[in-house]
């Protein structure tokens, strides 16, 4: 499993980015797939997560109506539109491979190196 993160950047607030994680190693059609983020000092967070075939689609509270996860299977690429950036939104973003077992959701493979995201004036 290898996951490459890109698209951070540098953005004032009010900014747009959009990233992207590419997929190699494994079926990524067959697995959901979620965008955590780590901020200094903080756990890291979910973001976002979408289903494999992307008809499930769930956020944090902290950014519904701003961010959006979308996959493109025949890429082997999930992406994270966000918008209205702000300094709170500053973290290193991870994606991460999840596959079902019973009803509960566990990681599959590890985890990429993530991009970092940084919203200052």
């Amino acid at each position: 499993v290898q996951l490459v993160e890109s698209g951070g950047g540098l953005v004032q607030p009010g900014g747009s980015l959009r990233l992207s994680c590419a997929a190699s190693g494994f079926t990524f059609s067959r697995y959901a797939m979620s965008w955590y983020r780590q901020a200094p000092g903080k756990a890291r967070e979910l973001v976002a997560f979408i289903t494999s075939t992307g008809g499930n689609i769930n956020y944090a509270d902290s950014v519904k109506g701003r961010f959006t996860i979308s996959r493109d299977n025949a890429k082997n690429t999930v992406y994270l539109q966000m918008n209205s950036l702000n300094p709170e939104d500053t973290a290193r973003y991870y994606c991460v491979a999840l596959e079902l077992h019973g009803s509960d959701w566990s990681q599959f493979g590890s985890w990429g190196q993530g991009t970092q995201v940084t919203v200052s004036s």
